[in-house]
């Protein structure tokens, strides 16, 4: 099942991300993300999840005419309302999970939602332009020739690294982390691949 979580950050009007929000078999908003399902995605979310201090009165009153499940935190709480919504997503049986709206405001946040992404499986942070993901050490990415993937190691070494379909490709080689060496790689057509043999491997997908 492919849940879709709307978080509180940037989000821009897009046919895109309207079609993946509306799609979804479960859709959840960590608190003020509602605000985004309502304006930029116009479908109601089935659920919203958090404190509830970014929800301002017009969207709380859409939520209730649309009978939206409202699951509701204090605000001194151990996680963020979007680790909640991801902590929810698996509980009801997602075994895929796309969020939209994690990129801008803080910086702290920004990365923090980031780093989400090394303890959950099969989640990915996407917007109109941007994905990116954990790897599983075998990734197979779709897209479009002239597409930019970048790589972009965690742990302090990741081995092994082979690339197809890549201008500048990979051999069994080892990225450390700090270095820029995986950044900006290109897509030469619809495919790529990337697999290794160790470490925390971060992958960014530009779309064009």
């Amino acid at each position: 099942m492919r849940a879709v979580i709307v978080a509180n950050g940037d989000l821009q009007t897009n046919p895109r991300l309207q079609r993946i929000w509306q799609e979804a078999e479960l859709r959840i908003a960590a608190d003020g993300g509602a605000r985004h399902a309502r304006l930029q995605l116009e479908r109601a979310p089935h659920v919203v999840i958090g404190d509830m201090d970014s929800l301002d009165g017009e969207t709380r009153a859409w939520l209730e005419a649309n009978n939206v499940e409202m699951l509701q935190y204090p605000r001194a709480k151990d996680e963020t309302d979007l680790e909640l919504a991801i902590l929810l997503a698996r509980e009801r049986g997602a075994t895929e999970t796309l969020i939209l709206g994690a990129s801008g405001g803080r910086a702290d946040q920004w990365l923090a939602n980031v780093m989400l992404l090394t303890r959950s499986p099969n989640v990915k942070l996407t917007d109109a332009t941007t994905e990116m993901w954990m790897g599983t050490g075998n990734e197979q990415i779709e897209g479009h020739a002239g597409d930019v993937i970048s790589l972009i190691p965690l742990d302090p070494t990741v081995t092994g690294i082979t690339t197809t379909g890549l201008e500048y490709p990979l051999r069994g080689e080892t990225l450390e982390r700090g270095s820029t060496r995986g950044i900006s790689n290109v897509m030469l057509g619809e495919r790529a691949g990337v697999r290794w043999n160790a470490g925390t491997l971060l992958l960014v997908h530009l779309i064009s």
